[in-house]
């Protein structure tokens, strides 16, 4: 029962983190969009531009102002509560996911750190990189958007770097996706909204706006705007083990980071030009190299052995299996090490072999009763109970539990480099069940 909970609370936590961050991300799209496309050919007096649009069988005429018209209307509709709901289940959605347990899905096997540190890590992160990021602006790299970028991109790259050593892959990419949703709300509540509290204050007092305070507010939004694509891969990044669970998950992340800011930079420039559209053919070209370079053929390790072992198994304890704590949330019982197989040498991959090793090592999560309490239904919907089923999860099995090695998690069920190493011959060589 604990672990369907936990899994409910997840689902829950995760559906209004989508919801809010949709609601925020549309947002800062449109309103990028409607400041690219206002027409600024003779405005009228006080305007700084209009457009005209339909949508939804209505036609709409929006105008902006240079800085505000002379009386504030009486409903003003502000934009707010998207950042901050965002920012606030996204925060939640880090403790259910990784610091109730910090040691299962935070941690990389060896990082040496105890479940605390971790959490401390993960929490100063986010407080760090928005100081960092703030002093960054304010300093005379404001004045240069363009070196600003650079060193802004630089520092988070560090970060991603700093992480992969310490944190699991997802645990990684999550912590950097969420020092850009810190920035990003931080620019928000610190600097959009009291830059539009002043004009609107400045407005019903009769008295001249600062225009300094709104057009660094702007600046912060288009930084905004820039970290959405980025952020949004970091979102979905979970579902793609080749990504975050390769050995160089940092410079993938660089990568995409880098394809994805040029694709929002074409976005937002091609109102007077289409001088950048080469971004789009160079993103898509980017993520096939990218691909290219992160399949299994590339890092993939070869047996040292002249044929795949043969190996005897014992039961595993009922710990090793995920028994070790029945509350999700307690601190963890180091699993006890199974015994060490015995290996004969075998003509080639046997798949009653690799029946053995995935039913002792993977199904204890992955099946249709799963006998590890940390799970009551399987993870991803994905069940290793019969030969059809693994092979059919052949190239996926290959990439978490043989490349990346990020399966299973924590390794709890002791999973052996030679046991990786028989599955991966075995997938190798056709993944045939016969």
């Amino acid at each position: 029962m604990q672990a369907h909970m936990m899994e409910w609370l997840n689902l829950s936590v995760r559906w209004i983190h989508m919801i809010t961050g949709v609601a925020w991300i549309g947002a800062s799209f449109y309103f990028v969009w409607l400041e690219n496309n206002l027409n600024r050919v003779n405005p009228r007096d006080g305007l700084s531009g209009d457009l005209w649009a339909i949508h939804g069988g209505g036609i709409y005429h929006l105008e902006k102002y240079k800085l505000a018209p002379p009386t504030m209307p009486d409903n003003l509709h502000w934009f707010k509560w998207e950042a901050y709901f965002t920012w606030m289940s996204g925060v939640a959605l880090l403790c259910v996911v990784f610091y109730a347990n910090p040691t299962l899905y935070l941690l990389a096997p060896g990082s040496g750190l105890s479940g605390a540190e971790g959490v401390a890590i993960g929490i100063g992160s986010l407080i760090a990189g928005w100081f960092i990021y703030d002093v960054l602006c304010d300093s005379a790299l404001g004045k240069r958007p363009a070196l600003l970028g650079l060193v802004l991109f630089i520092a988070l790259i560090a970060a991603a770097f700093g992480f992969s050593k310490i944190f699991s892959g997802r645990g990684a990419y999550l912590h950097v996706g969420a020092i850009i949703g810190t920035i990003m709300v931080g620019n928000v509540f610190r600097i959009i909204m009291p830059a539009q509290r002043a004009l609107v204050a400045a407005i019903a007092e009769n008295r001249t706006p600062d225009p300094s305070l709104p057009a660094k507010g702007l600046l912060r939004s288009r930084h905004n705007n820039y970290f959405t694509l980025p952020v949004l891969f970091i979102m979905i990044s979970n579902h793609f083990p080749s990504t975050y669970g390769s050995q160089y998950n940092w410079l993938i992340l660089a990568g995409i980071a880098v394809l994805a800011v040029l694709v929002r930079h074409y976005f937002n420039t091609r109102h007077n030009s289409h001088k950048y559209a080469w971004t789009l053919p160079v993103a898509a070209l980017g993520m096939i190299c990218l691909a290219y370079v992160t399949g299994p053929a590339q890092v993939s390790k070869t047996p040292e052995v002249a044929g795949p072992a043969k190996i005897e198994y014992q039961p595993l304890p009922e710990t090793a299996l995920g028994g070790h704590r029945a509350d999700p949330a307690a601190a963890p019982v180091e699993p006890a090490a199974p015994a060490a197989p015995k290996v004969t040498q075998a003509a080639g991959p046997d798949f009653n072999q690799v029946h053995s090793v995935i039913k002792e090592r993977c199904a204890v999560c992955h099946s249709a009763n799963p006998t590890s309490p940390l799970f009551s239904a399987a993870p991803a919907g994905v069940m290793f109970d019969t030969a059809q089923q693994i092979q059919q999860m052949a190239p996926r099995i290959q990439a978490q539990a043989v490349v990346s090695q990020i399966m299973p998690l924590g390794n709890i069920t002791q999973m052996t480099q030679q046991e990786r190493d028989l599955i991966g011959a075995w997938i190798d060589q056709g993944a045939r069940t016969n």
